[in-house]
């Protein structure tokens, strides 16, 4: 391997190329070029071309919105089926305890967290494009859920009226509160997914971009604490409210600990228990990977386990361990979400539907690329938009991907959406048949799964270290995501992270590299004169280059790094040009005394100026009209400058402010034609298509004359 990277490298290192061409400025090669006719389409014209169907197009978008009608008639099931189904039973196996658990997350009844691991995930099949992929219940959207309902649904607000100590009132109570948070719950899915239909409707899939890798790795890491400090009364078996909003897990921690000396014991030590089988499970799964056919379900072996356990010797009756209760058996009718709700939460529903997205759309690529296939995001957002809107009518809260069952869907030969349809199933068969089996579950148990899933999430505290090593402003962002939807809460926290990450973004074209090329000898290649020793410049050129784009927010760097690498000061050159052609303008005027001749110089400086704003003029033969007095003020004797060359070739944008600043060029020639910059004094031929071009032509000018160059 080694022996052919070395041949392909001397190979490269032999291959050599010469060409011989013109020096081709703007002027020259427009002239040679041919732009292709393109006959420009009204908005009327475009509307009917949308509008026009053919049976091609109508199959087309057919199977767009249908994925499962392309690739099912195609599905291989000999070699396909035998994985998808050891797949689907193993992600069932986590797809029951998980929605048990997060349910609570969600502050709904667990019996609703079966449901949502039911219809959305068999949605999914017919609608999604990503084949590993496991949809349902996840920790951060549960929360995110549980977050909103105990906001809206408080615990003062329904306890008015009950006395908490009988026990047909606390019952009461209890039915009531669950009630009114799990209609909360199902209109914030109804509501995501209309939003994330309408997002994927009008090709909005590009949103999750916003949603950087450090920005969702620090929320994420901020939702794992605020997840942990929910779940530790349910492990202690204490009795706390619930907070939400700004500094709750400050509150939900002073809350836990005021109250530390009512910890139950027995909930305690079953809860510990299931926490040391859990991670000796996952241990053990992750280090013989590859001697297992399939993981081992430790969650699912804990569920049963505590549940026979608390069965047994009865933990409710004779320890007052809290249980899961009762778990109605069969599917019940659908109801239509509250529709009265939608304007309280709307903000959150938002938050909630990208979020959700985002956290989708990131596996589903990760496992596209691994086995080469492609997924479209604009579908994504619709299968998961219907995933959610449709499932909210059957009371399910909203679901996105889980990051550990699809590592083990994908890990245990799932090939195809088949595996999660198989999944729901296993779910569906708990609903209708053996559901009321896990009323004696141990609530500490399932809240001990919950912690111990968390583990990968923590371990994203480790992202610190690697962000500080390869980028300062990459662990800026993650730490103010972290640090603000720790105390601020999830939903404020992602909304200040977006906008700080959209700041850091105006902050780094405010701050781009600025170089001075030079020469790699004997080539046309060009670097940065400070980088490498076998770089040299051309005496009396400079060239200049800076890596971001050109608008109102960094043209004054622009110009101020300029004269800093160069030497020559832009501004005073305008000032000095202004001098010399204003003395000549009174030289007229006292040899003339006309003042039809004077209202003319004086119109012709008026145009020859710039704005205020833009402080840039070219340099080219005119200043000689200034006396070396004059130019002394802004070309630094020793430098020596006969030509300057900017280098625009990683500038794609430039404004008006960058057009008077510089009057220079880019993608640019196309803004600055728009802008009108071209005229008789700044023509095409100082443009040029490399920095190449542009050195050879300075070269062959006068090396006397001050000359600036643009090169695109």
């Amino acid at each position: 391997m080694e022996d052919a990277q070395e041949s392909g490298e001397c190979l490269v290192q032999n291959q050599k190329y010469h060409v011989e061409r013109p020096i081709y400025n703007q002027e020259i090669l427009q002239g040679q070029l041919h732009k292709r006719e393109r006959t420009p389409q009204s908005l009327r014209q475009k509307i009917e071309h949308s509008c026009r169907c053919s049976s091609k197009k109508a199959k087309s978008h057919l199977y767009s919105f249908l994925p499962i009608l392309k690739w099912l008639p195609r599905y291989p099931v000999k070699e396909y089926l035998l994985g998808d189904i050891i797949s689907g039973i193993s992600t069932g196996v986590m797809q029951l305890p998980q929605g048990l658990a997060y349910a609570l997350l969600a502050a709904v009844p667990p019996v609703f967290g079966l449901y949502s691991s039911f219809y959305p995930v068999f949605l999914y099949t017919f609608f999604g494009t990503s084949k590993h992929i496991s949809i349902g219940t996840f920790a951060v959207i549960s929360m995110m859920v549980g977050g909103v309902a105990v906001r809206q649904v408080p615990d003062e607000v329904i306890s008015v009226g009950y006395n908490t100590t009988n026990a047909t009132d606390a019952s009461d109570y209890y039915s009531l509160r669950d009630d009114k948070r799990v209609q909360v719950a199902v209109t914030l899915a109804f509501l995501s997914g209309i939003i994330q239909l309408c997002l994927g409707f009008l090709r909005f899939g590009f949103v999750a971009i916003y949603l950087t890798e450090p920005l969702v790795r620090g929320f994420t890491t901020a939702a794992a604490v605020h997840v942990f400090t929910s779940q530790l009364k349910y492990l202690l078996g204490v009795k706390t409210s619930r907070y939400s909003g700004p500094l709750s897990v400050v509150y939900s921690l002073a809350a836990v600990f005021s109250k530390i000396t009512t910890t139950n014991i027995a909930a305690l030590i079953v809860g510990l228990t299931c926490i040391a089988l859990l991670l000796i499970g996952k241990e053990i799964n992750l280090r013989f990977k590859k001697k297992l056919p399939v993981p081992i379900p430790m969650e699912i072996i804990v569920v049963i386990i505590g549940t026979g356990v608390s069965a047994g010797m009865n933990l409710t009756e004779s320890y007052g361990v809290d249980v899961v209760g009762k778990i109605p058996q069969g599917l019940s009718a659908p109801r239509v979400p509250e529709i009265q709700l939608i304007p309280a939460l709307f903000i959150d529903a938002l938050a909630i539907a990208i979020v959700g997205f985002s956290m989708a759309v990131s596996m589903a690529k990760i496992f596209a690329l691994k086995h080469g296939y492609t997924i479209d995001g604009n579908q994504e957002l619709i299968a998961l938009g219907i995933c959610n809107s449709v499932g909210s009518f059957f009371q399910s809260f909203p679901i996105t991907c889980s990051m550990s069952r699809s590592l083990v869907q994908e890990s245990t030969g799932g090939k195809t959406q088949i595996a999660g349809a198989l999944s729901s199933i296993m779910v569906l068969l708990v609903i209708v048949a053996i559901g009321y089996l896990f009323e004696p579950l141990p609530q500490t148990v399932l809240a001990a799964i919950v912690m111990v899933n968390l583990k990968g999430m923590f371990k994203q505290f480790g992202d610190v270290a690697h962000f500080w090593r390869t980028s300062k402003i990459e662990l800026a962002i993650w730490v103010v995501a972290f640090v603000a939807s720790l105390f601020l809460g999830l939903d404020y926290g992602l909304l200040t992270a977006v906008a700080f990450a959209m700041i850091t973004v105006i902050y780094r074209t405010q701050r781009p590299q600025y170089r001075i090329l030079g020469q790699i000898p004997d080539t046309d290649i060009y670097c940065d004169v400070e980088e490498y020793e076998e770089v040299k410049e051309y005496p009396g050129i400079k060239i200049f280059q800076a890596n971001t784009s050109l608008y109102f927010a960094n043209s004054e760097s622009y110009t101020s790094a300029l004269k800093k690498k160069t030497g020559v000061d832009p501004c005073a050159i305008l000032a000095a040009r202004r001098k010399a052609q204003k003395k000549h303008a009174r030289e007229i005027k006292k040899a003339n005394k006309s003042n039809d001749v004077e209202a003319s110089v004086k119109h012709e400086i008026a145009n020859d100026g710039l704005p205020v704003n833009g402080k840039f003029a070219l340099v080219d033969a005119d200043v000689q009209d200034g006396s070396p007095d004059e130019l002394e003020h802004f070309v630094e004797p020793k430098t020596n400058i006969h030509s300057l060359i900017l280098d625009f070739a990683p500038v794609n944008f430039v404004d008006s402010v960058g057009a008077k600043t510089l009057k220079s060029v880019s993608k640019v020639s196309f803004f600055l034609t728009r802008l009108n910059f071209f005229d008789d004094t700044v023509t095409r031929e100082l443009l040029f298509h490399s920095v190449h071009d542009a050195v050879l032509a300075c070269q062959g000018k006068d090396r006397s004359a001050s000359q600036t160059a643009l090169d695109h």
